[in-house]
């Protein structure tokens, strides 16, 4: 009985909605508005009575849209142009979350909400809407454009910054304080793991695909491309992270690989399937009554959203470097909430913190963005040559030197060398001493929670032994490779830094001094913070000394092996940004 009701609610779903998106084609209106209309037709709240029988599993069917849509967002995602874009997709980011939950926070207080209520608000109003984005882009056709890359980028740093948020919230709904140690545990937590997911993905995942895709054969690839999606989100559920930004994360992975254009060609229909069913139950959860009893707020909030977001976006995108134009598109991409905001009120619905109203209302006033987002877009050339007519020239000078002075503080020759080579070391030794704590961690959940050892070791001085021994002898490779990077970097350092004016004679042997010491504090610096992130598997003192004794002649003897090791991987990494891009 259960099938029937559920294709019953489908048929319903494809039919109403088919019927409305094709009559909002025919009047030249975007189809996620389309979308949202058909849900409100068919939704519990539009008399005579629901379509809808079973709406748990419509609302898992939308969940499946939102991981495709993030997914294919992935696919169309260059990890290329991320790099060159970061400074903007950071300030703007941050200048937009910042403002926004300002901004929220004083409206609930201005309507006499709780605080929590305010909050929240101030929470859901900071994030924009990935899914809605896309959608709206790419009906434009500007998917594809530099601005778009630009948006895409303040996104993934808004899903980041919003699962940090809702810990800070769970915090402060349970005990009514967050500790700074608890955010910057979860913030360096989920740093690790996006780092640790694209290294690993990034060697792995496009070779299995283009193995795959040697075959040619559609349907095999098509399920091993889903299979890794879905096993990749069940991952980051159990992680306690966001699905969303996992299917971001894997697509970004994914499209890496040679079979590019064949994953998105077979992705599309399925993506366009569950897409529709995702905006169809944005509309089923729009209770009419909520507009006519919090009009105002929903007004007033939806008017927040959208100037504050464009003004907060736009500006931090100028002061980060971007020009006028491309900033003012920026911002106007961005004016809306969407399925992040909804997750932020049900965390507050399931905390017991905030009130009824705020979750419809949140709703309501992504149904009013998401309706004008087109328009805002179409309208960001239009309005950017109206404020060029009517700014002050003095100001507009103004705004000249500030693009000519940010110009003038690239480096250049020489310097922009040094600076290009210094950043590829320390990044390198990030990312090294990321994946060194991911196994470090890794290891401490098995031996502690998982309790692989237990079987068959039963002391616990022992068991711990293992598996910090094993997490140290994994990470060997990595550790050379970060000492030998930081040595290479404190040799050019002293070389730069160290002068004979200041040195004299012993300019040589000061210069080597230096080049030895810094990467020998360093590693003993990675060392200490690694027996803290793993205390919990520490083994007792005679055994670590044991392990470290064992780790040193391991190191002595296979020294040139590890480092043949880390090369190999390396350099299949390079390979892999290396390769031509294919074509979409």
């Amino acid at each position: 009985m259960h099938s029937i009701d559920f294709i019953h609610d489908l048929a319903v779903i494809m039919l109403i909605a088919g019927v409305v998106t094709v009559l909002f084609h025919r009047l030249k209106q975007p189809v996620v508005l389309g979308y949202i209309v058909a849900g409100v037709i068919i939704g519990p709240h539009t008399p005579p009575s629901p379509l809808i029988t079973d709406q748990h599993t419509i609302d898992i069917l939308a969940e499946l849209g939102v991981i495709f849509l993030m997914f294919s967002l992935g696919l169309e995602f260059s990890l290329r142009k991320l790099r060159a874009v970061g400074a903007t997709v950071a300030v703007a980011g941050l200048a937009e979350i910042v403002l926004m939950i300002w901004i929220g926070f004083e409206i609930g207080r201005h309507f006499g909400w709780k605080t929590m209520d305010a909050l929240f608000l101030g929470a859901m109003m900071a994030i924009s809407s990935t899914t809605i984005i896309v959608r709206a882009l790419d009906e434009l056709g500007l998917k594809r454009e530099g601005f778009a890359q630009i948006i895409f980028g303040i996104l993934v740093v808004e899903d980041i910054l919003a699962i940090c948020m809702m810990v800070l919230l769970t915090g402060l709904a349970v005990s009514g304080n967050v500790s700074p140690q608890e955010v910057a545990l979860t913030f360096g937590k989920l740093t690790i793991f996006l780092v640790v997911s694209l290294v690993v993905g990034l060697l792995v995942v496009p070779r299995l695909l283009d193995y795959v895709a040697r075959v040619k054969s559609n349907e095999m690839l098509l399920i091993s491309v889903l299979g890794i999606c879905f096993g990749f989100c069940l991952l980051v559920i159990r992680l306690g992270y966001s699905v969303a930004m996992g299917a971001f994360v894997i697509g970004a992975v994914m499209a890496e690989a040679r079979a590019l254009r064949n994953i998105e060609r077979l992705i599309e229909p399925v993506r366009d399937m569950f897409s529709a069913i995702f905006f169809v139950t944005i509309g089923l959860m729009l209770d009419p009554r909520v507009l006519g009893d919090y009009l105002g707020p929903i007004v007033v909030v939806s008017i927040a959203v959208i100037v504050g977001k464009i003004v907060a976006v736009s500006v931090g995108s100028f002061i980060a470097g971007q020009e006028g134009r491309t900033s003012m598109r920026i911002g106007m991409g961005m004016a809306q909430i969407g399925e992040f905001s909804f997750i932020i009120a049900t965390l507050g619905i399931s905390l017991s913190v905030t009130s009824d109203f705020l979750y419809p209302v949140a709703v309501a006033v992504s149904v009013i963005t998401t309706v004008l987002t087109p328009l805002l877009i179409r309208s960001a050339d239009p309005l950017t040559k109206v404020l060029a007519r009517a700014m002050p020239r003095r100001l507009s000078r103004v705004f000249g030197f500030y693009t000519g002075w940010l110009q003038s503080l690239r480096l250049e020759g020489d310097q922009a060398v040094i600076a290009g080579m210094v950043r590829k070391i320390l990044m390198q030794v990030f990312i090294n001493f990321c994946i060194v704590v991911a196994l470090f961690l890794v290891s401490a959940y098995l031996v502690r929670d998982a309790r692989i050892f237990a079987g068959w070791v039963s002391d616990s001085g022992i068991q711990k032994a293992l598996g910090w021994g094993g997490a140290l002898l994994l990470s060997i490779p990595f550790l050379i490779a970060a000492y030998r990077k930081l040595k290479a970097l404190s040799m050019m350092l002293a070389e730069v830094g160290v002068r004979r004016s200041f040195a004299g004679r012993h300019t040589d042997n000061v210069r080597r001094v230096v080049a030895e010491v810094i990467p020998v504090i360093s590693l003993a610096v990675m060392l200490v913070l690694l027996s803290a992130l793993s205390s919990s598997i520490l083994p007792p003192a005679e055994m670590l000394l044991l392990v470290l004794v064992v780790g040193a002649l391991v190191v002595m003897l296979l020294w040139r092996q590890f480092i043949k090791l880390h090369s190999r991987l390396q350099i299949a990494l390079i390979d892999t940004f290396q390769k031509p891009p294919a074509e979409h």
